[in-house]
């Protein structure tokens, strides 16, 4: 006699699917959003403009059919979650539209991308859930600058701290300054293969 499976909501699978959902159904906004707001969470940054690399992540965000991919995951916690203090609720300010800021700063310096092809989604949560939040999107979507061309979210280390590589980010869209400082990291026809390779791996 067949047995017939249980629904575990709390697997990882299935929330990966509701926290994707619950994501998917947020507005598309520009970025960075037209307005700040106070709120920590989870975002995601999306791609539909035509650099050649990602024509197929972008044609499907172009569709705009509900379906939309995004080429980038992240997080931002309240200070006090940093130190510890998760599910502690620490003040979020506004943590959350900050972060979508400096990633608008990063697109905007590029000598080969441009901001109005990007928009974004972002989701408000509890400062205990969103490292689990951040997780799961990113093993439900593999996004590719969170998977293969990584560096997207890095901070300028400072002075003095500049002996690390440049992230893979930095090589295929030069022009953050504070990355230029950094020793010279895997060459650019290298990460374009990884780039191609993984995108046969993980098809949009």
């Amino acid at each position: 006699m067949r047995i017939e499976p249980t629904f575990n909501p709390l697997d990882k699978r299935n929330l990966g699917v509701s926290v994707a959902e619950a994501l998917l159904g947020r507005p598309r906004n520009p970025l960075p959003p037209s307005e700040s707001f106070i709120a920590a969470g989870v975002y995601a940054i999306y791609y539909q403009g035509d650099f050649a690399h990602y024509e197929s992540l972008a044609a499907r965000n172009r569709a705009n059919n509900g379906k939309d991919v995004p080429i980038y995951v992240g997080k931002a916690v309240p200070a006090g979650a940093r130190k510890g203090g998760f599910g502690l609720d620490s003040a979020p300010g506004s943590v959350l539209y900050n972060r979508l800021q400096e990633h608008a700063e990063s697109i905007q310096v590029t000598s080969n991308l441009k901001l109005e092809e990007f928009f974004c989604r972002y989701l408000a949560v509890d400062d205990i859930w969103i490292p689990l939040r951040e997780s799961l999107l990113i093993q439900t979507f593999s996004p590719l600058w969170n998977q293969v061309i990584v560096g997207f979210g890095n901070h300028d280390a400072g002075k003095g701290r500049h002996q690390g590589r440049m992230p893979h980010w930095d090589v295929l869209h030069p022009g953050r300054g504070w990355a230029t400082r950094l020793q010279a990291g895997k060459d650019l026809e290298s990460i374009v293969n990884d780039l191609r390779k993984f995108l046969v791996e993980h098809p949009v």
